[in-house]
């Protein structure tokens, strides 16, 4: 883990060295993912560089994510924000919804308070995803699944749990059940209908791969290619 640590810090070193910034705007949920993307930006461009958003949804964001986000920024002395997104959901209340575009509507909210933050400080987003919901297709698409870079984005699942606990993130964010809170009772293996470390044998080649995720792959093929152009 301690190679895969330095390979990944000094590959974000030298993006925003390339880009010509050096200050970084993230989401941070009090997930693992967006934890693990926090500590290791803050790593390698440094803590004072970087800007944690909190952007929960008051009474569907479970206090205890709000705090245990909370508690990972003090902890490694990074600056943060809290923006609840309800008043802008409010005013799409207005419009007719299903729950497709309810849901995929949050990240989507997320998405656009990241950037201005990003524009206004001259910063790179940070973006979350790893390589199993990647290669799933399992994010929103110009969502959760739209940033500068990904930082995670090599690292399977199970890597990320392994990373995790080497660098020794807080438990209670470890352990909890991977949950993009987008609805009541809502888990990311539930949605998938597999467990992660089921699934990233699959995309490893360890196991053959599920009828289930070959249609989830399928069906979100759109979201993994680039947009596709039309020739003259």
């Amino acid at each position: 883990m301690k190679k895969t640590y330095n390979k990944l810090v000094k590959g974000i070193k030298k993006y925003f060295k390339k880009s010509g910034l050096n200050k970084a705007v993230i989401g941070l949920s009090g997930g693992i993912d967006s934890a693990l993307s926090l500590r290791l930006v803050s790593d390698a461009i440094g803590n004072e560089n970087v800007l944690a958003l909190l952007l929960p949804e008051r009474g569907l964001t479970k206090w205890q994510n709000v705090k245990d986000a909370i508690n990972l920024c003090k902890s490694l002395k990074i600056k943060y924000k809290i923006i609840e997104i309800n008043p802008i959901l409010d005013y799409f209340k207005k419009i007719r919804q299903n729950n497709v575009s309810w849901t995929n509507l949050k990240p989507r909210i997320r998405m656009l308070i990241l950037y201005d933050f990003a524009n206004v400080n001259n910063a790179l987003v940070v973006g979350t995803s790893n390589k199993t919901e990647l290669r799933l297709g399992y994010f929103t698409k110009h969502g959760d699944g739209a940033c500068d870079l990904e930082v995670i984005g090599n690292l399977y699942k199970t890597d990320v749990w392994e990373l995790s606990k080497y660098l020794r993130l807080p438990e209670d964010i470890i352990n909890k059940i991977p949950s993009a809170e987008l609805s009541q009772g809502q888990t990311d293996e539930g949605d998938i209908g597999e467990k992660y470390k089921e699934i990233d044998k699959m995309l490893k080649g360890n196991k053959k791969i599920s009828n289930r995720i070959k249609t989830l792959i399928e069906k979100n093929r759109h979201k993994t290619e680039k947009i596709p152009i039309i020739k003259k």
